[in-house]
């Protein structure tokens, strides 16, 4: 075994490929404590949430969830007073996830939507309906999935609530539990 001691390893002039290895090499190994830098970095992350209950959500209706908290946002990426929704801060794959639990206290909930829109337009969807007569005073969806974003492309959550006495449906924030969630992040590729 030999060692090299150097401070730079770079490619030929005119080459831009370096490779680290040979058909022999399966495992690089770095020192305890080694530290790896200019890497990419997973730039776009975020964790929004309900405070404050979004009451009145009318029956029958796409209507917007409004995510007023943030758990972490470090790249200011979610919009959590006024359009709430995120933006993509670079162009690249998102994965995104989202929970919605919302509740009727006089009625019972016969249909359950839960829907991304992209640019202002459903794109997906996840929907509960009543089968056999069951039907929810409170109901529970998630739904996730990786998408192609460019630069400024925006997600916003929506909900579609039908009740039996076509009334108004609550989306209702808990007191120190993280109950109705939309979150996200850039995955590295």
């Amino acid at each position: 075994m030999s060692k090299l001691e150097t401070n730079t390893i770079d490619t030929i002039s005119g080459t831009s490929n370096l490779t680290i290895g040979s058909s022999n090499a399966s495992t690089i190994t770095l020192k305890s404590g080694a530290t790896l830098t200019n890497f990419p970095a997973n730039t776009a992350e975020f964790l929004s949430y309900i405070s404050t209950s979004q009451t009145g959500i009318g029956d029958g209706s796409w209507t917007k969830v409004t995510f007023n908290a943030e758990s972490y946002d470090p790249d200011g990426v979610f919009d959590n007073s006024s359009n709430y929704r995120f933006v993509a801060p670079s162009a690249g794959k998102y994965a995104l996830y989202t929970n919605i639990s919302p509740y009727d206290s006089s009625t019972d909930i016969e249909e359950y939507a839960l829907a991304f829109y992209k640019n202002g337009s459903k794109f997906t969807s996840a929907i509960w309906q009543k089968n056999s007569g069951n039907r929810l005073k409170y109901a529970n969806l998630s739904t996730s999935l990786v998408v192609d974003l460019s630069s400024s492309d925006y997600i916003e959550v929506y909900v579609y609530i039908n009740t039996v006495d076509g009334g108004t449906t609550d989306i209702e924030a808990q007191s120190g539990i993280i109950q109705n969630w939309f979150g996200g992040y850039k995955i590295i590729t």
